[in-house]
């Protein structure tokens, strides 16, 4: 398919602009989309913010579209078929991916609603490794967008009960809409959810940190209880994150990394998480406030950085 698309480039920190490039010829086994929505990851902001200080840098990695070509050897799609899976430069309009690195939106899902089966698919790989089930108390830190999504499949998954904890009251809000059964600011955590011999509290049986920052997670190890499971689900950059690796170790805590690198593993997680888009089970739409086009990337980060009153997941629409 020849022809040029646009496409957003980051040319210096917190700057970018829209460029001409050539639309992607699929190789053999590739697969070509029409953009339709890319979510704004906030992985992607240390980046932009000028982390790297590598430049130009392409980003949109949450990605779903409309299949316009195939590779001769790509078998199961073909032109039409709704698309999302494991892209990289997709703030563009069209983006090349391998076969095996995508998957099909079922009917039900709507392209925007597509964009947010990246980050759900850390959240399910992530759940699937965390021991929760009936009698089991669940605390999640940080209910921002990740944050919500892990209260929903606690609750999928039989939680007992489930703490939410953040800063901002109106995400505390959210978290009590989709069914925490209490909420609370850092500095307002009860002692009976921390580790305390003195007063006989136990602590906390699973904790999930989704800040990527240190002071919530060293909160996460106070309230973990012996041998309890603490997820990280918060992505964590630049400076080193200091921990109390005492108090971790002392524990006998069963340490989780949420974040996933099998490929194969990926996908499996992607196609649960869309199905459960599908059935209701996951809601994923009224989370989407804010909408950008493709010459508004540094907006759509901005937004992600100040977080104002309302703001909750960006995507960029092409």
């Amino acid at each position: 398919m020849a022809g040029m698309m646009r496409m957003s480039e980051l040319y210096q920190p917190r700057t970018s602009r829209l460029i001409e490039a050539e639309i992607p010829t699929p190789g053999p086994d590739d697969v070509l989309i029409k953009v339709r929505a890319c979510g704004v990851c906030g992985s992607e902001y240390f980046d932009w913010n000028g982390g790297n200080n590598r430049f130009p840098l392409y980003f949109g990695h949450e990605v779903t579209g409309e299949v316009v070509a195939v590779g001769g050897r790509v078998a199961g799609f073909q032109r039409g078929d709704r698309v999302a899976g494991l892209f990289r430069k997709g703030f563009a309009e069209y983006a090349l991916i391998d076969q095996t690195r995508v998957g099909k939106l079922p009917d039900p899902v709507s392209f925007d609603e597509a964009a947010l089966g990246e980050p759900l698919l850390c959240i399910v790989s992530g759940a699937l490794r965390t021991d929760v089930g009936l009698g089991k108390t669940v605390a999640i830190i940080g209910v921002g967008f990740m944050g919500l999504l892990v209260l929903q499949l606690m609750k999928l998954k039989g939680a007992y009960r489930i703490i939410a904890i953040d800063t901002r009251p109106e995400m505390l809000e959210w978290a009590r809409h989709y069914g925490a059964d209490e909420i609370y600011t850092p500095d307002r955590v009860p002692a009976v959810y921390k580790l305390d011999h003195s007063t006989g509290n136990t602590g906390t049986d699973v904790v999930i940190e989704c800040t990527g920052k240190e002071a919530p997670l060293n909160l996460a190890i106070e309230m973990v209880k012996c041998h309890g499971i603490l997820s990280i689900v918060g992505y964590h950059q630049g400076e080193y994150t200091r921990v109390n690796l005492q108090m971790l170790n002392w524990k006998s805590v069963d340490l989780i990394n949420a974040h996933e690198k099998r490929d194969d593993h990926k996908m499996r997680c992607l196609d649960i998480g869309l199905r459960l888009m599908a059935k209701g089970q996951v809601s994923v739409k009224e989370l989407i406030t804010n909408r950008y086009a493709l010459d508004q990337i540094d907006q759509a980060f901005m937004d992600f950085e100040q977080k104002n009153a309302g703001y909750i997941k960006g995507i960029v629409t092409v």
